[in-house]
């Protein structure tokens, strides 16, 4: 679980450069929020994997309450490989889009043990190609598993990145992936992600953002623009 700090930013006394905006912004992370992780309960890659198929649109929290039994019932890929659709489908129901989503565990088991020998791959191209796994999941199990540099980009890290003013004009996820990885240090881009992801679920909500106690609101474009006539 992760605590979220009152340290506050400073005022600024006039508007920020875009590299005084990320240098801020990453310093109060990582002073604040120096073990951000992903909330999802996994205990190997091939776990996590089958994690993050299941969490697109849906919540982490509903991702945690149906895998225990799925990873009972499927330990290896293997096991979820030669499972049908009937025999899986009941597990995950509750998850958005069960239906696809059963398809795309059974195909990518498929795919883990046919062309991977069972093991999670470690590179995009590799993990792109698998059913259900975009970029966003490549770049998370790149990441969380293997320590490589990448920037997943969810509907968190979209809408927070934009409002805060860290990317500009950024219509899709590959745009605002291309424009943070340009801006903040490789060693620094895994955690970056959980940084902004948790951001965006706890702090920086979707509707209503809790600026009263966001500790980076004196860096934040949408605070200084946007929210101008509720300081005044």
């Amino acid at each position: 679980m992760i605590t979220f700090t009152t340290g506050m930013l400073p005022p600024t006394p006039q508007p920020m450069t875009l590299k005084q905006r990320y240098n801020t912004i990453l310093k109060w992370f990582e002073e604040n929020m120096p073990d951000a992780e992903t909330e999802l309960k996994y205990t190997n890659p091939y776990e996590l994997l089958v994690a993050v198929i299941l969490s697109a649109q849906c919540t982490d929290k509903r991702i945690n309450m149906v895998t225990p039994p799925l990873f009972e019932r499927y330990p290896v890929p293997e096991l979820l490989a030669a499972a049908t659709f009937e025999e899986v489908e009941p597990y995950i129901r509750s998850v958005t889009f069960a239906n696809n989503k059963t398809r795309h565990l059974i195909g990518m088991a498929q795919m883990l043990i046919n062309d991977f020998n069972g093991e999670v791959p470690d590179t995009i191209n590799e993990l792109i190609k698998m059913p259900g796994v975009g970029r966003k999941t490549a770049n998370v199990i790149i990441s969380v598993v293997f320590g490589k540099p990448g920037m997943a980009v969810d509907t968190h890290v979209f809408r927070v990145s934009a409002r805060i003013g860290l990317t500009k004009d950024a219509t899709t996820p590959l745009q605002t992936e291309q424009q943070l990885v340009a801006h903040i240090p490789k060693r620094k881009l895994a955690i970056a992600h959980h940084w902004l992801i948790l951001h965006g679920r706890y702090i920086c909500v979707a509707r209503n953002p809790k600026c009263e106690i966001c500790g980076i609101k004196n860096a934040c474009r949408y605070y200084e623009t946007d929210m101008k006539y509720i300081k005044e």
